[in-house]
């Protein structure tokens, strides 16, 4: 038997690994893990690793038979999404690339552009993708058009149809919107249809979860990757909420003149060293506050008031959050500074040269603007 909710190996011995069940509750309809279990009923959540080995094992077996490869990636978060290698990992299979999170964006937001850059930074990538679907998982919008976009690209049948991702992109809540919808248009009741485990913090899938489509073929959703240059995976879970939107995002414009910064809570700083006054339009949750100030007085306030008046990270999560390193950029018009988990700013100016600071664990690209 396996765990419903996530996929792990049922045990009933070890109540400290994976997978434990009380004998007891084996004669229920539904079985779920202890951890699945508590996640649901009282959002708490024990960390549980899978080697990358693991990973690597299960998407080569992807690539066995003739699939239906949908990688989901964050929209918010896009650096922090890609999945290294794929195309070299599941071979020649068809894959679909799910943006998620679109909701988060704003009512005027050019889609078609959008789907354009996308297409763009994976070539950049070396991925060949088949399509591009806008999907907001959580509230369930483009679930509709993503599986007549799935129908059209089984040759088949029997062939089945794997989704695949990062941490925190998304992917099990997208498998429970599509379960509800195509297992329930093929005669099933939605609420018989058994649901993924789903919640904010890493991890939560640690197995492959197979559900019959009804036709020969099955929906096979996948751990999700852990990518340890995200920025969520140092924070406390009350900073992980305040940094993962749940709101339509609201840039936030500053006009800033050299030597000026910006602090972003504590996670991250950005010092403007030379260039033309100019406007960096920047993309993060609202509950991430941030603080204008003159480069000359940036180190004392960040030692005075990191925890409190930067944050998050609050006091407790600022003690395991790692220390910020200076990295020295050069950035040009209409490009993008993003760091993975946190979100992105835009440079208006004809140039600038910037010193982020970030955790040298957490990965900053200068990527073409999305907008």
């Amino acid at each position: 038997m396996i765990c419903s909710g996530c996929g792990v190996r049922i045990q009933t011995e070890d109540p400290n690994k994976p997978g434990y069940v009380p004998e007891r509750a084996l004669t229920r309809d539904e079985i779920i893990c202890q951890r699945c279990f508590r996640i649901r009923h009282y959002n708490e959540v024990s960390e549980v690793a899978l080697e990358p080995e693991d990973y690597r094992r299960m998407l080569e077996a992807i690539g066995e038979r003739p699939a239906v490869v949908v990688m989901v990636v964050d929209l918010f978060d896009l650096e922090g999404s890609w999945i290294s290698g794929i195309h070299r990992l599941i071979g020649g299979q068809t894959l679909l690339l799910v943006a998620n999170k679109c909701d988060l964006f704003p009512l005027d937001t050019n889609w078609h552009r959008v789907e354009q850059w996308l297409y763009r930074q994976a070539r950049e990538q070396g991925l060949a993708v088949s399509g591009i679907s806008f999907v907001s998982a959580e509230k369930n919008v483009g679930i509709d058009a993503l599986i007549e976009r799935i129908r059209q690209l089984r040759r088949s049948s029997d062939e089945n149809v794997y989704l695949v991702g990062m941490t925190n992109v998304g992917k099990s809540t997208l498998m429970n919107r599509l379960m509800e919808r195509w297992v329930a248009g093929e005669g099933d009741k939605p609420e018989n249809i058994r649901k993924v485990t789903t919640s904010p913090y890493p991890g939560t899938t640690l197995d492959m979860i197979a559900v019959p489509l009804g036709d020969g073929g099955f929906f096979i959703d996948t751990p999700g990757l852990i990518h340890g240059r995200r920025l969520i995976h140092y924070l406390v879970p009350e900073d992980l909420r305040r940094v993962v939107p749940r709101r339509r995002l609201r840039p936030k414009i500053y006009q800033l003149y050299p030597g000026q910064t910006l602090f972003f809570g504590s996670l991250a700083r950005m010092d403007f060293l030379e260039g033309p006054r100019q406007s960096f339009v920047c993309y993060l949750s609202d509950d991430v506050r941030i603080h204008r100030t003159k480069l000359q007085r940036a180190d004392a306030l960040y030692r005075e008031h990191a925890g409190e008046l930067l944050s998050p990270p609050g006091r407790e999560g600022i003690r395991r959050y790692p220390a910020l390193v200076r990295q020295r950029y050069h950035v040009k018009k209409d490009e993008d500074v993003s760091i993975a988990g946190l979100g992105w700013i835009a440079v208006k100016g004809e140039w600038a040269d910037l010193d982020l600071w970030v955790p040298k664990e957490i990965e900053v690209a200068i990527r073409e603007s999305m907008y």
